[in-house]
This record gives C-alpha cells, sequence and structure tokens, in this order.
C-alpha cells in the first residue's frame, strides 16, 4: 500500500515536495491555512504565488483542515515558517493525543527559533507526545524548489537519531533526479541548515553594493567556519558542516537569485530599508530572525561570529553596510585555522 504523507505547508518547498512524493507513489495530502489556496491547488493544481508556470498532480488533494489532512497519515512533514512551527506543532500534537495517531515527523524548514533558540526538531519533541511519534527527522541541503520541479539534479540528507526512520525516509523521497543521503548528526543538519540563510542575506548585500567573486567567496569560507564554531559547540559533527547541508547550502543560497535570503540582501546592499525588503518579498525571509538568534546565541555561549554579528547590526542596530564591512574586514590578524 502507498505511504500516506501530510505536508503541513503549501509554499514553494512544501508543494513541490508533495510533487516529489506523489511521482514516488505516495498517497500525498497538503495543508494550507489560505481557503483560497487551497482551492487554487484543488481546481487548478496550480501554486501561482509560490510557483509559477507549474502544474501539480490531480491526485494531491489540498486541505484547509487541519485533522482532515493528517488523518491517517504514515509521515507527518513540516515547512512552515520557523517562528510558526511550534504553533502549527501543537495543534497537530493535540489532535494525535486525542486520537491516538503515531506517524514519523519531519521538517524541511531551516530556522531557529526566536527567544528559545530552539532547534525545529526540538519544537517538534517538545509539542508532539513520544507515545504519538515514531521518530524526528529532518530533511535538508542545497535544493532550490524551482531546480526541483523541472527535475534538475538534487541531492540532500535525512537526518535522525533513528536509523531506520531515516532509511524509511531515504527511500520514500528518492528517485532518478533527487537523491537523498542519510544522516544521524540532526543538531549539524539543523544548525547549518539555518546559518546559511545569514551568509546568503550578505553575500547578496555584496552583489547589491557591487563587491565581485572573491569577496563573495570570501565570506562563504568564513561564513561556513563560524557556522561550525556554534554547531560544533553544541555537540555536531564538524563533518557535516563539509556536506550537503553545510557547504552544499551555503553555495546554492549564496548564489542562486532564487533564493529570497539572496535577493533579501541584494536589496539592502542596494539601500532600500528592512522594512522596505520585507514588504517587497511578500514572503518569509528565514535569514532576518535566525541572524537575531544566531548573534544572541554567540554572545551567550562566547563564540565569535563577525559575519553574524556584522549582519545583525545592519539588520537590527541600523548600522551602514559598507561600516559592518569596514569593521569586520579591519579586526585584528587571526590564524586561518583554531
Amino acid at each position: 500500500m502507498a505511504e500516506k504523507v501530510a505536508i503541513l505547508g503549501a509554499g514553494s518547498w512544501g508543494s513541490i515536495l508533495a510533487s516529489v512524493l506523489d511521482e514516488n507513489g505516495s498517497e500525498v495530502r497538503i495543508w494550507s491555512y489560505n481557503p483560497e489556496q487551497v482551492k487554487e491547488l484543488n481546481d487548478q493544481h496550480t501554486n501561482k504565488r509560490y510557483v509559477k508556470d507549474y502544474t501539480y498532480s490531480e491526485s494531491i488533494v489540498a486541505y484547509s483542515d487541519i485533522e482532515a489532512a493528517i488523518k491517517g497519515a504514515d509521515d507527518i512533514l513540516f515547512v512552515v515558517p520557523t517562528q510558526v512551527t511550534r504553533s502549527v506543532a501543537r495543534q497537530v500534537g493535540e489532535i494525535m493525543k486525542r486520537t491516538g495517531q503515531k506517524a514519523t515527523i519531519l521538517h524541511a524548514s531551516k530556522g531557529i527559533e526566536e527567544k528559545t533558540y530552539a532547534r525545529l526538531s526540538q519544537v517538534l519533541a517538545e509539542e508532539i507526545a513520544p507515545e504519538n511519534r515514531d521518530a524526528i527527522a529532518v530533511l535538508s541541503g542545497p535544493s532550490q524548489a524551482e531546480d526541483v520541479a523541472r527535475h534538475d539534479i538534487t541531492l540532500v540528507t535525512v537526518a535522525s537519531e533513528n536509523q531506520h526512520a531515516a532509511e524509511k525516509l531515504q527511500k520514500l523521497f528518492m528517485n532518478n533526479y533527487f537523491r537523498v543521503y542519510t544522516n544521524d548528526d540532526i543538531i549539524g543538519v539543523e544548525i547549518g541548515a539555518a546559518l546559511k540563510n545569514i551568509i546568503a542575506l550578505g553575500a547578496g548585500a555584496l552583489h547589491g553594493l557591487g563587491y565581485g567573486d572573491n569577496a563573495k567567496a570570501a565570506l562563504m569560507t568564513r561564513g561556513l567556519a563560524e557556522i561550525s564554531r556554534l554547531g560544533t559547540s553544541f555537540g555536531a559533527n564538524p563533518l557535516t558542516f563539509i556536506g550537503l547541508s553545510g557547504v552544499g547550502d551555503i553555495i546554492v543560497t549564496a548564489t542562486s537569485t532564487n533564493s529570497r535570503n539572496w535577493r533579501a540582501g541584494n536589496e539592502l546592499g542596494q539601500g532600500k530599508s528592512l522594512t522596505e525588503v520585507v514588504e517587497n518579498m511578500g514572503m518569509v525571509i528565514e535569514g532576518v530572525a535566525t541572524a537575531r538568534a544566531a548573534y544572541e546565541l554567540s554572545q551567550e555561549r562566547g563564540i565569535e561570529m563577525p559575519i553574524t554579528t556584522a549582519i545583525y547590526k545592519v539588520l537590527y542596530e541600523n548600522l551602514e553596510i559598507r561600516d559592518a564591512i569596514r569593521w569586520a574586514m579591519t579586526r585584528d590578524g587571526k590564524a586561518e585555522i583554531g
């Protein structure tokens, strides 16, 4: 029998993952809080606000009722913005507790919860009781939804402390254009996935200011170094950060015009205010909230993260971008390794 998968969140990534799973033979339901989007997906099989010029399979059914969407699901995939994951997970947890449902829980979002600094697997574990979940996993890696939609070659990783669950999900998602690896380092995968959005903001800002390839390569390389410092302080495997959810995700997010974080940084570099950028984007820019969380974490843990600090000060303390670059470049000299 086909695996029943409920996807919570009908943005570009959630809806394209629904297509991947549908193509692989799963029975796919997708939930959105927006009734108009649900109607469009069910009647026209399009999602024009998020993915242009794409038609979804008629076998993908959209729901505005979250309980109906998850009923009987073997797997529940969260692809909602980071800062609303807890409220959605709480609804799901209450439903599952009342109905006695049990499922594999995973997410494909990339961020850190503000104030609590919780990774999303931690949020899901807090809101969905152990007796209602087989395992918790995360799907991550260098994966622009637009490229997956046209079956471009894409490699991602699924991380879980439960190897059996990771291997099950690997088989569920994998096909001839979407290759999935397993990883048991859920901490490293989630931190790499979240913090690469900060680096993408910086890369876009450099482009907007007119800087060239040298500057962008420097930003990505040293950005990876500080992500690794923070991640390993929580017990992550340093090798994770030279894998798909580390360097791979940085490359795609910090170089692609499809990346909303890159586009946001580019507009900031061109002189627009953060308020203007957020209004123009019309979608969540995960790196903005993550920059605050990562900066505060670095201060709390005494970890040097100059790129994150510079971007935080630009976003939240109105530091001019060129002044932030000057500060970062003229700090005391350091050894590259160590």
